[in-house]
């Protein structure tokens, strides 16, 4: 009997070491497990051929500027085919799709950007949740596609048509699915510029719906909704949550939706958008938008919070400038590419705690990041990838290469906007209407 309960006991541990490996593999979330663009794997740096890391599949896809997300072996991507936005589940090794989930989509963006959706699905073990640029909210089961439940967001909020559509990516947190939201009272304009700038709010701007039902559980913040997502982190024996809201920072308890603490952070041109997301450091949070007022730390605990510095609205010197990249921390740094546009694009580093800026380098483009092993890759707006060694003191490039097919055809077309993402040795990577998964060796420990 006592060799069958260790057996017993031997073998639950097992699978729980199993499970927790195969978990922690997954690119589950928006900027990965951490929601910080970082990725614990190991992987074995070896610098790229000129075509870039070896290919495992390339796949056509819809409309999107949404990064795939990666769970239990499965790709998850979220696109636009005509008038229906679509959730594909592929076979990570192969690109094959296992199945699909469809709804009617007739979003048009304003500004004559795509019409597909902008942010990335987020699984949470058998449901994965998606939000369309046209403001559906679905969760659907995992391993069919099967919808669970639906809320329609512009219908029940009554949200205000923003400058492009939806595009924070929701969260689960404990047994809720937190959203940026941002309705307006009954009767408000439905167009932003019918509204001249500034809609009314009505108490919306953040929404805990139970994950499982879509029931509402509490809405709170009287803020519109931008396009960055909500960060959660422990802070000094806390749960915070913080959501970079259209006007400016909220932090707030995310359990129950009490707020902390409002710090306004947005440049007064009407159409200036935050949508870069906060980035935490042990009880230091770093916000920054590229419209005219620059980057800011604070520091918080329960109830308040201290500015650390902030960039001075209008100067030329700007500590970063994050249009909707959300940089990325390593060891009291803060690396991203600093820019509204693509002319003048810098990659920069700067000093968590001052500001200051340690190094610039000129890209002349946009782009995002993903860290692993002590290096960024680095996968820029036109289709260009890198390899990066990074340091307070120096930058490095590895490897730089734009990956083509065997004819020479360029595979990451502009606007290549979604985040790279690793998971189990794989490095997804897309642009305009292709997702291509690339190999990187993996370093067993």
């Amino acid at each position: 009997m006592r060799t069958l309960i260790l057996y017993i006991i031997h073998s639950m541990i097992l699978l729980f070491i199993l499970h927790s490996e195969v978990h922690s593999l997954d690119w589950h979330n928006f900027l990965g497990p951490a929601q910080n663009g970082k990725s614990q794997e190991k992987i074995k740096i070896t610098p790229w051929n000129e075509s870039g890391p070896p290919m495992l599949w390339t796949k056509e896809i819809g409309t999107s500027y949404g990064s795939p997300t990666v769970a239990n072996g499965k790709v998850y991507i979220f696109a636009r085919y005509g008038d229906m936005a679509r959730l594909s589940c592929l076979e990570s090794h192969t690109g094959n799709e296992l199945w699909r989930f469809e709804y009617p989509t007739d979003y048009e963006d304003m500004y004559g950007y795509n019409n597909g959706p902008r942010s990335c699905p987020i699984v949470d073990d058998d449901r994965v949740y998606i939000f369309g640029a046209e403001g559906m909210l679905h969760c659907v089961n995992a391993k069919n596609g099967k919808r669970i439940w639906k809320v329609d967001t512009v219908q029940q909020f009554n949200v205000v048509d923003n400058f492009f559509g939806v595009a924070s990516a929701p969260a689960v947190e404990g047994d809720l699915l937190i959203v940026q939201i941002g309705g307006s009272p009954p009767g408000t304009p439905k167009d932003i510029w019918e509204s001249k700038g500034k809609p009314k709010t009505n108490g919306s701007g953040i929404v805990a719906f139970n994950k499982f039902s879509g029931d509402v559980v509490y809405q709170t913040a009287d803020e519109l909704a931008s396009y960055a997502s909500p960060v959660f982190a422990n802070i000094n024996g806390r749960r915070w949550g913080f959501a970079f809201m259209r006007g400016g920072l909220i932090g707030f308890e995310p359990k129950s939706g009490k707020i902390d603490f409002y710090y306004p952070w947005r440049d007064n041109q009407v159409e200036s958008v935050n949508a870069s997301s906060p980035v935490i450091a042990d009880d230091l949070v770093f916000i920054s938008e590229s419209y005219g007022i620059g980057s800011s730390v604070l520091q918080v605990q329960p109830g308040e919070y201290k500015v650390v510095w902030k960039d001075r609205p209008n100067s030329r010197n700007r500590a970063m400038e994050m249009h909707w990249h959300t940089p990325i921390h390593h060891e009291g740094y803060i690396y991203g590419c600093s820019g509204r546009h693509s002319g003048g694009a810098e990659f920069r580093c700067v000093e968590l705690k001052t500001g200051k800026i340690m190094w610039r380098s000129r890209v002349n483009e946009r782009a995002s990041l993903l860290w692993v092993n002590d290096y960024f890759i680095y996968l820029g707006e036109y289709g260009r990838l890198m390899l990066l060694k990074c340091t307070p003191d120096n930058l490095e490039v590895i490897s730089q290469s734009v990956p083509t097919d065997k004819n020479g055809k360029q595979l990451i077309n502009y606007p290549a906007w979604a985040a790279p993402v690793l998971a189990d040795g794989h490095l997804y990577v897309r642009g305009k209407d292709r997702l291509i998964c690339f190999v990187l060796d993996s370093l067993q420990e």
